[in-house]
């Protein structure tokens, strides 16, 4: 039997059938480019022709979708709220749980509130990766901070789980959600990570919000009894994890800056946070002479523009000695920030000289030491300012976390993760991943006392963080999540 013509044959074929096929032959090569980007969605190859499942669904919408579920779930009407075992932070642990099971992950919640997930592995009795974030948030946050964290790692294992190769891991995987790292109900940072650590004190258990809520309590009103010896039983021990890795949303300009969606982390800013309070007479706003006034809001006003002016200019008001060299005065330039969040007064009447007025101070710097010049150097003019003025001033350390360094070989590896991400999901050499240095606390501070730790940041739209304007891109979601699997991939 003949075989049927074609246009390669030797067999005559008529103009108007050979210029149809070309016509169609043609239109085929037109549309193949956008073929083979439709293709991206599902799966992509490398260099060496080896094709990669991208995972969009689970890695992107998914994700997305969940991170706006979880945005939702507030202690407010109108703006995200949801701070240390409030009704909010129960009902979004709850939720995690829920999709660490249908990742796979067997879970539970510690004694602390915060809410794990672990995969096994081959090895189960191997030392643990750690992965997580916070799932408290600031008053009038945006939907990024800390969840997104949680997210990715929860979808990159989904994404294992979905093609077989959870159980394949090498090493036991763990996500934490931790309970409080903003530390917004009871000014102090990282209960859930500090206790996981080892370094949150007992004494922890009765410090109280503004309602006289103990943590001892909050956590007794979501069914949670923790005593003094089920606290400190909380505590990992230092052999039985590998490391610990946190995804975090930059809450800076430098990624969108640079125009790519991933960087590494080398450090970590140390961090001090004081409360101020200035005692003075209680007056009638109508009655008490001006100069007869010891006045504690005009006390605080003027500590609070002296204070911004250290912090502007350090080397103009730090004087060089022992513990102060120069070296440390040019340190804190461009990494040195002070901030004044949060002020209260006492009776706060529109006609009353008030008796009272507290206020918070945030001090940040990349140098523990010229930190810690800054604070001495405020403290000590405090008290002056406050004897000229006739008022009584004390100030109060509530929190302190020396600067961190990253663990270089985690960088390294998340550097390479990021890479392959971003190459796998554009088809194109990304070019080099940024390092950057984060100027924001995070849980890697108090999980560096148990454990080397790494960190990737992920671009947000203007840097913008803490608030509802806080934006990241739904590839750059995906881009996160991808660059998390590429790293678990390394433990198979």
């Amino acid at each position: 039997m003949a075989a049927p013509p074609s246009i390669t044959s030797s067999f005559p074929v008529p103009h108007a059938i050979m210029k149809n096929s070309l016509s169609i032959l043609s239109f085929i090569l037109l549309l193949s480019p956008l073929f083979a980007k439709a293709n991206t969605s599902f799966g992509a190859e490398n260099t060496e022709g080896i094709k990669y499942d991208l995972f969009p669904e689970i890695l992107k919408e998914e994700a997305v979708g969940r991170l706006n579920e979880l945005g939702k779930v507030s202690d407010a009407n109108g703006y995200l709220e949801r701070t240390f075992q409030s009704p909010a932070s129960i009902r979004a642990g709850n939720l995690l749980r829920a999709w660490m099971e249908d990742a796979g992950l067997k879970t539970w919640v510690d004694q602390m509130g915060n809410v794990h997930g672990r995969a096994e592995g081959i090895n189960p009795s191997e030392r643990a990766l750690l992965i997580g974030s916070h799932l408290d948030t600031v008053i009038d946050a945006g939907f990024f901070d800390g969840s997104l964290g949680i997210i990715c790692a929860i979808s990159a294992l989904k994404a294992l789980n979905s093609s077989g190769r959870l159980g394949k891991l090498q090493r036991p995987v763990e996500v934490i959600a931790f309970s409080d790292e903003e530390g917004v109900r009871f000014q102090s940072t990282f209960l859930g990570s500090a206790a996981i650590a080892g370094i949150l004190p007992v004494s922890a258990l009765q410090v109280h919000d503004k309602n006289g809520v103990t943590v001892q309590g909050a956590l007794r009103s979501s069914s949670i009894e923790t005593t003094e010896e089920n606290l400190l039983q909380l505590k990992y021990e230092p052999e039985s994890v590998w490391g610990y890795v946190e995804v975090h949303i930059e809450q800076g300009p430098v990624l969108e800056n640079v125009g790519l969606p991933l960087g590494s982390v080398k450090g970590i800013a140390g961090q001090t946070r004081l409360k101020v309070t200035v005692k003075g007479t209680q007056g009638h706003a109508g009655t008490v002479p001006m100069n007869m006034r010891q006045d504690p809001m005009v006390a605080a006003a003027e500590l609070i523009v002296f204070l911004e002016s250290l912090c502007k200019q350090p080397d103009y008001y730090l004087s060089y000695d022992g513990q102060c060299t120069s070296s440390t005065v040019e340190s804190l330039a461009g990494s040195l920030v002070c901030t004044v969040g949060e002020i209260s007064t006492w009776p706060s009447a529109s006609n009353v000289i008030p008796g009272q007025v507290t206020f918070t101070v945030d001090v940040r710097a990349m140098d523990d030491s010229g930190r810690e010049a800054i604070i001495y150097e405020f403290s000590n003019r405090l008290y002056h300012m406050c004897d000229r003025r006739s008022v009584f001033c004390n100030v109060e350390r509530k929190h302190d976390a020396n600067a961190v360094v990253c663990d270089p070989g985690l960088s390294t590896q998340l550097k390479s993760a990021s890479y392959t991400a971003l190459k796998r999901i554009t088809g194109e050499d990304p070019g080099d991943v940024p390092v950057l240095m984060s100027g924001a606390g995070h849980d890697a501070m108090a999980m560096s006392h148990l454990t080397k730790v790494g960190m990737l940041f992920v671009r947000c739209r203007g840097g913008i963080s803490h608030s509802p304007a806080e934006h990241v891109l739904d590839d750059d979601v995906w881009a996160a999540g991808m660059a998390v699997l590429a790293f678990f991939e390394t433990l198979l």
